[in-house]
């Protein structure tokens, strides 16, 4: 029920005392009263700026107070009025355009984070005491924030960076997600292009390390997707200053992105990071290949190898956004260069990269238990090497003048190592042989060079016959 004008002017009238008194337990309960009051919609709507007014002194004289406390059981009070002032302040501002105005035109910004820092700077026995407003006092700013741009200016311009590094480096989840919710909610294009500047990417590194301590936290999540991943310069410059285990969370949610398959306006990925992922790829990809000797010593650097893959493998695979890859210069070269060092390894000794039968290490839904980073990489780089392949002559030949065919055809093999390898080589063997005639002949002339299940070739439309020690391909007839 909506509050009478006779109890408004009083609330008014209390609020005002407030400042011309010592504060009391009862001051903190005029302000519980008003904070209530707020909740209801036609109350906002009819509170009047001088109500405001009053409560924006009552916040500056706690600010005051707090700055020059020595009395703890005054400063307790303190602390529980500055909560109950941000209370008011963040119930004001729910679905109310004008309120959010008047808060910003009165100087509400201002004061309030300067309150935010000093109570970063606090020190009292009880940590709620100093939470409850904190909490508080960002959620007031979460709800200055919505929907209303210069609101979100201001506060940016008033909390960027440091207060914001500050309060996401708190030792308390609500603060931090609370946080989390205002960056979001102030990001847009041009503010997300300051954070890739050198003296403010540290901002942008705690994010994405939240992201990889806490992945529950939903806003840093939301932040690195629909914000971050659009910014070529950002992704550059964090990718660089990240540690390995940081590269693995930033290229994870890039490969989550890509595989929904719904890359929206807000949050796509613009193809120069495509460049870019591809050149680390290029660059470091030889790291993979220290997992053969079992040390852990590169195991970090060699995952992020396994995860650039996996995101060029999404990135390939029914983005048309992404098809330039396939002229990426030397990316096919590497792929195929790098599975046969791999599968070269592989064979050599008995290592992670060997063919293996164990599938006592499988769940019945297909996931391997097992804790090496090196789990499906060659299938992967098959799977890429067909996607580089689809519908493009030059690098069918390009693949067939590497000595890749025979390569993936001896990789046709069931693999405990490499769940779906054989459909994966069937994917990729499908895409080099298609209209090009010269790769056809090439199969079909293939000397036999180990084990190698040719019978999923059938699935192509072609059958492989042993004849003298040599394979040939044929056409599979329809009534076989």
């Amino acid at each position: 029920m909506a509050a009478s004008t006779d109890s408004r002017m009083s609330m008014q009238t209390v609020i005002a005392d407030i400042l011309n008194e010592k504060l009391c337990p009862g001051h903190l309960q005029a302000l519980k009263t008003f904070t209530a009051s707020l909740r209801d919609q036609e109350y906002r709507d009819a509170v009047q700026g001088e109500a405001f007014c009053s409560l924006l002194k009552v916040l500056s004289r706690l600010l005051d107070e707090l700055q020059d406390a020595s009395d703890e059981e005054d400063q307790g009070l303190q602390l529980q009025m500055t909560a109950e002032c941000f209370r008011g302040q963040r119930n004001a501002c729910v679905q109310s355009t004008r309120n959010q105005g008047l808060l910003r035109e009165l100087g509400f910004i201002e004061v309030s984070i300067k309150l935010l820092r000093l109570l970063q700077t606090i020190t009292v026995e009880s940590t709620d005491g100093i939470l409850e407003p904190l909490r508080c006092g960002i959620q007031f700013l979460g709800n200055l924030a919505v929907g209303n741009q210069v609101c979100k200016d201001d506060i940016w311009q008033l909390s960027f960076p440091n207060l914001f590094q500050q309060l996401l480096s708190a030792d308390d989840e609500k603060v931090v997600s609370y946080t989390a919710m205002v960056l979001h909610t102030c990001l847009d294009e041009a503010k997300v292009e300051q954070l890739a500047e050198p003296n403010n990417i540290d901002l942008a590194l705690r994010v994405m390390e939240l992201c990889r301590t806490q992945p529950d936290l939903d806003w840093t999540v939301l932040i690195a997707t629909q914000h971050f991943v659009s910014s070529s310069s950002l992704v550059e410059n964090m990718y660089t200053g990240m540690s390995h285990l940081e590269r693995v969370t930033l290229l994870e949610l890039l490969s989550a992105q890509l595989g929904e398959g719904d890359l929206k306006e807000d949050g796509a990925i613009p193809p120069s990071v495509a460049r870019f992922l591809a050149c680390c790829f290029q660059k470091g990809c030889a790291a993979v290949l220290t997992l053969a000797s079992g040390s852990a010593s590169n195991d970090e650097e060699a995952l992020t190898v396994i995860s650039l893959l996996d995101v060029l493998c999404e990135m390939t695979s029914d983005h048309r956004q992404f098809m330039f890859l396939q002229d990426h210069p030397d990316l096919l070269s590497t792929t195929v260069e790098l599975l046969e060092q791999v599968h070269a390894l592989g064979k050599a000794s008995k290592n992670v990269f060997s063919t293996a039968q164990n599938f006592s290490s499988f769940s019945p839904d297909g996931d391997s238990s097992s804790s090496s980073p090196s789990i499906s990489f060659k299938a992967h780089l098959i799977r890429l090497i067909g996607n580089l392949c689809h519908n493009n002559t030059d690098n069918q030949n390009k693949v067939r003048e590497l000595d890749g065919i025979p390569l993936i055809l001896d990789n046709c093999n069931i693999d405990s190592n490499n769940p779906f390898i054989i459909q994966w080589s069937v994917f990729a063997i499908r895409n080099l042989l298609e209209h090009n005639k010269e790769n056809q002949e090439l199969v079909a002339a293939l000397e036999h060079g180990g084990v190698a299940d040719y019978s999923a070739l059938k699935e192509l439309g072609f059958q492989v016959e042993e004849r003298d020690g040599s394979l040939l391909l044929k056409p599979v007839r329809k009534d076989s």
